[in-house]
């Protein structure tokens, strides 16, 4: 496939293709948590090494399918991209923004309740509505909104950041609309695996506001037993954190990266 230019893509099929890998994305890893947190299931107690591992073979997954648009597969990542090309004179194709996030959130949206239809039976024995939450959005270990914001700020700036490194390394524009598929998807996965690992624990890593909001959306939906709160008073940290720290590596990423290089 021959690479876009960013004012020549077809907004439908970047918006199915962000749609369809995001949705991947969230069904994959809700899976995960699910399969670990719900009683009865077969990976139950699997801890949370088995949910880092997950989400990152989540996000290969939702990458391999979404090539077509670059495979964002994240708000965060849309906006730092685009900060990134601001900041470096770059091209933009102003249009084509709210498609991918707008593709993105309902994309979210229906990968969690698809995670919700496999686990029907788990979510209907399952007694704590933190855990049946926990399968659909993120929470703080310790909840302190200030310092969970930094937590997701942080994340999300290592996300955004060592993606437009890999570009820099590899001779790959990855602000370009070809973008994270580009560069491969194992790599992708396996940072974010790495940010799991080492960032994760305060606040679960949302790094990503579509992958929050959209499943928390469904949650607050879905006639799901016993459910409990949605815990919109925590809603804003995992969007505006991610999206702060997206904006902030795609800004940096010119000025550090091209000195590094």
């Amino acid at each position: 496939m021959r690479k876009q230019g960013p004012v020549d893509q077809n907004l439908g099929l970047v918006f199915l293709s962000e749609l369809v890998g995001t949705a991947m994305l969230v069904l994959l890893g809700c899976g995960v948590v699910a399969n670990v947190v719900l009683k009865g299931n077969k990976g139950f107690g699997g801890g949370f090494l088995m949910i880092n591992f997950g989400w990152g073979l989540a996000v290969f997954s939702g990458v391999i399918v979404s090539v077509y648009s670059g495979a964002h597969i994240n708000p965060a990542v849309t906006l730092g991209l685009l900060a990134n090309n601001l900041a470096s004179g770059n091209e933009v194709n102003w249009a084509a923004v709210p498609v991918y996030i707008i593709g993105q959130l309902i994309g979210a949206f229906l990968g969690a309740v698809l995670c919700w239809l496999a686990y029907k039976q788990h979510f209907d024995i399952e007694e704590d509505p933190g855990a049946k939450l926990g399968t659909f959005s993120t929470g703080p270990g310790i909840r302190h909104n200030g310092w969970n914001l930094v937590t997701e700020i942080i994340g999300t700036f290592v996300l955004v950041f060592v993606v437009l490194g890999f570009g820099v390394q590899g001779g790959t524009d990855a602000g370009s609309p070809a973008g994270l598929a580009s560069l491969g998807a194992l790599p992708v996965a396996l940072l974010v695996v790495g940010i799991g690992a080492s960032l994760g624990g305060p606040t679960g890593y949302a790094i990503n506001p579509a992958r929050d909001l959209g499943p928390r959306i469904a949650h607050a939906l879905l006639p799901i037993k016993g459910k409990g709160s949605s815990d919109w008073s925590y809603s804003w940290i995992p969007v505006a954190g991610p999206i702060i720290g997206g904006v902030l590596a795609g800004l940096a990423a010119p000025l550090l990266l091209v000195a590094a290089a």
